[in-house]
């Protein structure tokens, strides 16, 4: 790989290249639909977190894992979950998707849920992986509240002598939580933080209705939160352990820790995405093992390209490019993987 800021190869179709456009095309686009068997996995609190297969998986014990890590209120129906996980599954990679706590088909059983600094799921998951695959390569990908995390776990695995990862791929993540807040209460980003704050309040409303959650706040208030930074402040924050949003923020943001990657990793970022503002990375100071890609135009996790006549996923393609360590962007990956498998 060769790290540090590069212009992504991205191009926008002619009359797409706008933002919401772009964002919120994913979602017109034909999705593969490959078989699927999930699996419920336990954690050391308790609670579980569900996992989605693609099957069949290779047949090689020791093919590579790509694991995936979906956004806020995500789940293995999104848009871009199926699209990876079958670019995944065609390069012989055994694929997962993680489903944060209650976001696959149950609810979670303990009060707290996840949030974008939360690790402590993500990491459990790849030790059980790496018993169950002792010599199998493992790599994550993160998209948006996801991907955040998963820089983050970066930083963290960055000083240990197992790794739990030979290396990520971070797709439009909001390393300044503070900022993507702000960005989400202008414009018509706030049909996109109303529709995300619905989800987050039909989960947990019968929650608190039911008396479950350890939280100061009624039913009535919860109705009446009109952004994300607010139920932040009263919901994300107390459940996990933050001193209020701005607590939250502060310490969940991966911005600050990105200096400390080493290990392979590849961010995709679009300059126009609407969760962001502008020159979000500028002032961010990159680590060794950071190839960071920027397109001009993609939206939020958008991305959608002209391919043989058709509209496609470029993310699925960059994403396919990466795994199969093709040109300059697939080193990325690749070297490590002679390091680590033995």
């Amino acid at each position: 790989m060769t790290p540090g800021r590069h212009a992504a190869d991205f191009r926008a179709p002619t009359g797409l290249a706008n933002r919401h456009l772009q964002t919120l095309l994913p979602r017109m686009l034909p999705a593969p639909s490959p078989a699927l068997a999930w699996e419920t996995l336990a954690l050391p609190d308790g609670d579980v977190v569900e996992l989605s297969w693609v099957t069949p998986g290779p047949a090689d014990d020791d093919a590579p894992l790509f694991v995936l890590f979906h956004g806020l209120e995500g789940s293995v129906d999104s848009p871009y979950a199926r699209q990876l996980l079958t670019a995944a599954g065609e390069r012989g990679h055994r694929a997962v998707l993680m489903h944060f706590r209650g976001c696959g088909r149950h609810p979670n059983r303990r009060p707290r849920a996840y949030h974008s600094g939360d690790t402590a799921d993500a990491h459990w998951l790849l030790t059980q992986l790496a018993r169950r695959h002792p010599r199998a390569p493992r790599i994550a990908c993160g998209v948006s509240l996801g991907a955040n995390m998963l820089l983050k776990l970066m930083t963290e695995d960055a000083g240990r002598e197992s790794p739990a990862l030979d290396g990520a791929i971070a797709i439009a993540p909001p390393v300044d939580l503070a900022a993507s807040a702000d960005c989400l209460e202008r414009g018509f980003a706030r049909v996109y933080q109303r529709h995300l704050l619905g989800a987050l309040k039909a989960k947990v409303a019968p929650r608190l209705e039911a008396g479950e959650l350890p939280l100061a706040l009624s039913p009535r208030a919860l109705a009446g939160l009109g952004t994300l930074r607010e139920y932040d402040d009263v919901v994300t924050a107390p459940l996990h352990g933050f001193d209020g949003a701005a607590d939250y923020y502060r310490r969940a943001s991966a911005g600050p820790l990105l200096q400390e990657i080493r290990r392979p990793t590849l961010i995709l970022h679009a300059e126009d995405d609407p969760f962001m503002p502008p020159g979000l990375f500028e002032n961010v100071a990159l680590g060794p093992g950071i190839r960071l890609e920027t397109a001009r135009h993609g939206g939020h996790v958008g991305f959608v390209e002209r391919r043989d006549g058709r509209l496609a996923s470029w993310l699925a393609r960059r994403v396919g490019a990466q795994l199969e360590g093709r040109a300059d962007t697939a080193p990325c990956l690749r070297e490590p993987l002679s390091r680590s498998g033995s």
